[in-house]
């Protein structure tokens, strides 16, 4: 074992010590999280932001360019966020440790900015989406309720074949405000909570990053790929794919 792998095993064996020690643990999650499921991140390399096309993808997401282009928003939307002809994602080893340890009674609460409803899909029930879910859309004149499929399925803008209205995903996007309901439940999930662990975000999407600034206690861990500008506050940070990460300390519970 070189002198790397003996210090994540440490930390990996560290974190296990929290976790058992722990009853209220709320996680808060990234796109990193949803990666392991062959979701595109939209700030690694080959992520959307990566990509090329008329306009940047920060304001194809947008709610100007949703009202002033809904065409050219609809076709971005369902190729790269529905991945529309792709086979649909299934829940990864992260999300399935958390929805186990939610069933355990180890964890109190998800706190996502992914829209893809893969925490639900693996058993979590408390789960907050900060930023929406692409499996929820509704019409904007009768608000009626229309699931993914339909938004897939649909060509151009979608309508509601009942009153005609345009149908809108139920994301946030760029310019709009986060669900004020989500985000003081979310609030209180975290000051509450007994261990904090952020995954698979890059801390940098606000208001959503600064949710960590309400959590006081001595268990703060971040387990992401690359550093974030909120390493020097946590207790312990681990660099790593937080599927193996939770995977391991899961088994060695």
């Amino acid at each position: 074992m070189t002198e790397r792998d003996s210090r994540e095993q440490e930390k990996i064996e560290k974190l296990t010590e929290m976790v058992r020690a722990s009853s209220k643990i709320v996680f808060f999650g990234g796109a990193g999280v949803s990666t392991e499921s062959g979701i595109p991140d939209f700030r690694s390399q080959d992520g959307l932001y990566h990509q090329k096309y008329d306009y940047p993808p920060e304001e194809i997401l947008s709610h100007t360019f949703y009202e002033q282009r809904p065409e050219e928003f609809f076709r971005f939307y369902r190729d790269k966020l529905l991945l529309r002809g792709q086979p649909k994602p299934e829940p990864n080893t992260a999300h399935k440790v958390l929805a186990k340890w939610e069933a355990e009674g180890r964890l109190r609460a998800v706190i996502t900015q992914n829209i893809d409803g893969l925490h639900q899909k693996a058993g979590s029930k408390h789960v907050l989406e900060l930023h929406g879910s692409t499996l929820r859309n509704y019409c904007e004149r009768c608000h009626a309720f229309y699931d993914a499929d339909f938004v897939a399925n649909s060509e151009g803008v979608p309508v509601c074949p009942k009153c005609g209205g345009r149908i809108k995903p139920d994301v946030v996007l760029y310019e709009e405000s986060l669900n004020y309901a989500t985000l003081e439940e979310a609030v209180k999930d975290i000051s509450e909570a007994d261990m904090l662990i952020v995954g698979g975000t890059s801390l940098v999407v606000y208001p959503a990053a600064g949710l960590i600034d309400y959590y006081s206690g001595h268990r703060l861990v971040l387990i992401n790929k690359s550093a974030t500008s909120r390493d020097s506050q946590a207790d312990l940070v681990i660099s790593d794919s937080i599927g193996r990460v939770l995977g391991e300390v899961d088994a060695a519970l």
